[in-house]
C-alpha cells in the first residue's frame, strides 16, 4: 500500500463509522482467499497500488464480488493494482496505463511534472446514476489517468487528454474517470482521481467516493 493510500483509507473511516459500518483494516490481500471472511464482508475498500496478488486471492475476491460483496476504491489503490493479474483486470474492467505530463522543458523532476489541469465531465448516465447524480463537472490539477478499459463498465464521468505537440498521439483521447460495474450480484465503483489528500478532500471527489462506497455495499 502507498502512504497516500493508507492516509486516504483513514480519511474515509469516519464516514463509514457514521453510517454504521463495522470496519476491519487488513495490511495484505491474504484475506481475499478466506471464503468465509469474504462472504461476511459487505464492502471492500481497496487501497493497494501495484503490488502482487496470488491466483487464489484473485479468485477469492472475484467470487466474493460475484456473490454480492461490494468493491470500491480510488486512483492507484484500485485502478493500478496487480498489473500482472489479468483476472483482476477482468474483474474491475479498467486499468491505469499512464498519466501524461507537462511539456518536457517545464519538468523539474518531481511528481508535479505529472500534474495537469483537466476537467472531469459527467456522462448522461452519470447525471442520473446514484453515485454521481447532481454533481457538476469539475476541474482538477493533479494526475490525469489514461485508462485502458472494456465495454462492460458503466462510465459515469470522463476526462480527455488533449493531443499536445510533444506527445505521440494525434487526436484527443477520452478515458473513463469514474465508472460502475455489475459483477454477478456485486457492485464495483472505481474513482480515478485521488492522488493526494487534497484531491480526496475536493468536494466532488469526496462525494463520489462516499456515494460509491454506499452504492457498492452488498444489497442482499
Amino acid at each position: 500500500m502507498s502512504r497516500v493510500g493508507l492516509e486516504g483509507q483513514v480519511a474515509v473511516l469516519p464516514f463509514l463509522e457514521s453510517h454504521g459500518y463495522d470496519i476491519r483494516i487488513e495490511e495484505s490481500t491474504e484475506v481475499y482467499a478466506d471464503a468465509a471472511e469474504m462472504a461476511a464482508t459487505d464492502l471492500v475498500v481497496q487501497c493497494v497500488t501495484m503490488s502482487e496478488i496470488t491466483g487464489e486471492q484473485t479468485s477469492g475476491l472475484s467470487a466474493a464480488v460475484a456473490a454480492g460483496t461490494g468493491l470500491t476504491g480510488w486512483h492507484g489503490g484500485i485502478a493500478d493494482s496487480f498489473r500482472a493479474s489479468s483476472d483482476y483486470l477482468h474483474l474491475v474492467g479498467g486499468q491505469f496505463a499512464t498519466h501524461p505530463g507537462k511539456e518536457p522543458c517545464e519538468r523539474r523532476g518531481g511528481e508535479e511534472d505529472n500534474f495537469l489541469p483537466h476537467t472531469v465531465t459527467f456522462t448522461d448516465l452519470g447525471r442520473e446514476h446514484p453515485v454521481t447524480a447532481g454533481i457538476e463537472d469539475f476541474e482538477l490539477l493533479t494526475e490525469q489517468y489514461w485508462v485502458l478499459h472494456d465495454d462492460l463498465i458503466d462510465v459515469l464521468a470522463t476526462t480527455t487528454h488533449p493531443a499536445r505537440p510533444w506527445q505521440p498521439w494525434h487526436r484527443p483521447v477520452t478515458s473513463p474517470a469514474v465508472w460502475a460495474r455489475q459483477w454477478g450480484a456485486g457492485r464495483i465503483v472505481v474513482t480515478t482521481p485521488g492522488h493526494s489528500l487534497d484531491v480526496l478532500e475536493h468536494p466532488a471527489v469526496r462525494t463520489v467516493i462516499e456515494r460509491g462506497m454506499l452504492w457498492a455495499t452488498r444489497t442482499a
